[in-house]
């Protein structure tokens, strides 16, 4: 048996060509990877002597010959083996390889773009293609982690077939995420190319298989994009599960809005309570008050490091994950009493730059809502007061991460109720009323889209709001702005809709 080795990532290397050697399986090898086994003591022969021709163009062409490709994509068949014995050639069974680090490279933010054409593999991607094609006789082996079975196997009865096609889809899988990686680089760098191309290649990483989805009879796993970094880093407790990865996905959204430090409480990826203010502990409990019921369980997130005051106030309050930027080594200790909670730390690492969701025959894809406000003017004859218009820009931030339709009432920079997912906008007043209870008096409003009638702000009106803040743009505003303007409310046009479905 002959085997060509041509790795970027050493990883195993040295082990694997020694397990093969002892086996009796000639070496053949490339470039670097030829030096290591040698200065290792095993005997190689080098790619350039199967092909009589050096490596040229500063190694971008080793590989890429009839001598290599002949040999690994020759069936076990009378006519090939005659073929490539006709030209003094045999067959080559074993294929490891791994490619130039693109994902890597391209990852950093100071990178040149000449920097990540140079590690676009080209002879590396047509082995694994070629010994992944001819699974049936060459063994194809792209991941480090599956040298050790495959020596295993080798010393015993062979790779089944079974064996050997996981291997080839391994290696299709590594070339496909590799070719999704150098697409989407060229997409960011093409002057023109929009954010949704006309042709969206996406590969990503399984990270972890989750116990269950959203519910127990539904599987799931958590999949990272290559090249990402991961977003957090766990600092202790249970494993995330399905509903903990989607909902801290908004928790550390929204938290974020914020310059001032602020907490935010999620339940079912809604916010049920969240504040902004001086320090934590007080934007904690005007967080908690907003809706004390519903935290218990729940996901909470901040944005400034946890530190010993923060984690007392939090107290005996169940929580699932908390997440944070940093967090001080007496918080830590402190947050290890409780085993269970999850304790999450941001690492800063970017999001992917589209937001994605399956449907029946297909994929949406669409942009991150980064937006805020396109036209921000008082459609109302009364003007809002400074404290009103501070608390109609914070709840203005908030509702965009409620789910739709949304409504919001905010007092001090703080919730005080939530109105998510109603069918009905007036509805959802209606839930954020009785959620916030006599604390709706002398609450601002905000809304993720228009009022299409005026019974959403004659119902907030009622419960005792002072000022509206919605995007406008119904058929009816001027009705609406006649409303407002009868009950003495002051109203804020944003000109920009959040829906959040």
């Amino acid at each position: 048996m002959r085997a060509l080795l041509s790795l970027s990532d050493k990883t195993g290397l040295i082990e694997l060509a020694r397990g093969l050697h002892h086996l009796g399986v000639e070496l053949i090898a490339s470039g670097g990877t030829a030096r290591a086994i040698s200065q290792a003591g095993l005997p190689v022969t080098p790619v350039a002597d199967l092909t009589g021709f050096p490596e040229i163009l500063g190694g971008r062409v080793k590989t890429l010959h009839p001598a290599i490709h002949g040999p690994i994509l020759a069936r076990d068949d009378e006519a090939h083996l005659a073929e490539l014995a006709e030209h003094g050639l045999a067959p080559i069974d074993i294929v490891a390889c791994n490619l130039y680090p693109f994902q890597q490279t391209v990852a950093r933010p100071d990178v040149t773009e000449a920097e990540a054409v140079e590690n676009i593999d080209i002879g590396g991607v047509t082995l694994l293609r070629a010994g992944a094609k001819n699974f049936e006789r060459v063994i194809v082996l792209v991941d480090p982690a599956d040298y050790g079975q495959a020596l295993e196997a080798l010393s015993g009865d062979g790779l089944d077939l079974d064996q050997r096609r996981r291997l080839a889809l391994k290696a299709f899988r590594h070339t496909a995420a590799y070719d999704a990686a150098i697409s989407s680089y060229f997409t960011r760098q093409v002057a023109g190319e929009t954010a949704t191309p006309e042709l969206l290649t996406l590969t990503a990483e399984r990270v972890q298989t989750l116990r269950y989805g959203e519910n127990p009879h539904q599987q799931a796993a958590f999949y990272r994009w290559p090249g990402y970094e991961p977003a957090f880093q766990q600092l202790q407790g249970k494993a995330l599960s399905y509903n903990n990865l989607g909902d801290l996905h908004g928790a550390w959204g929204v938290v974020n809005e914020f310059d001032t430090p602020a907490v935010a409480i999620i339940k079912h990826a809604n916010p049920c309570g969240l504040a902004t203010d001086d320090d934590l502990v007080t934007a904690y409990q005007k967080a908690l008050a907003s809706d004390p019921v519903s935290a218990f369980g729940s996901i909470i997130t901040v944005n400034r490091p946890v530190d010993l005051p923060l984690v007392e106030a939090i107290g005996k309050l169940f929580v699932e994950v908390l997440a944070a930027p940093d967090f001080t080594p007496e918080a830590l200790e402190r947050l290890g009493k409780k085993k269970n909670l999850r304790v999450m730390k941001a690492t800063g690492a970017p999001r992917f730059p589209l937001e994605l969701h399956t449907v029946y025959g297909g994929l949406l894809a669409q942009t991150p809502d980064d937006g805020f406000v396109a036209d921000l003017r008082v459609a109302s004859q009364r003007q809002p007061s400074e404290a009103e218009m501070a608390d109609l820009l914070f709840a203005w931030r908030a509702v965009k991460w409620v789910k739709s339709n949304a409504i919001l009432f905010a007092k001090d920079r703080a919730t005080v109720g939530v109105g998510a997912g109603q069918m009905s906008r007036v509805d959802a007043v209606k839930l954020a009323g009785m959620k916030a209870g006599g604390r709706a008096r002398g609450a601002v409003m905000a809304s993720d889209a228009f009022f299409p009638f005026p019974d959403g702000v004659e119902e907030a009106a009622r419960l005792g709001v002072t000022a509206v803040i919605q995007p406008g743009g119904s058929i009816r505003d001027e009705e609406v702005i006649a409303a407002v303007d009868r009950l003495g409310l002051a109203m804020v046009f944003t000109g920009m809709r959040h829906f959040r479905h």
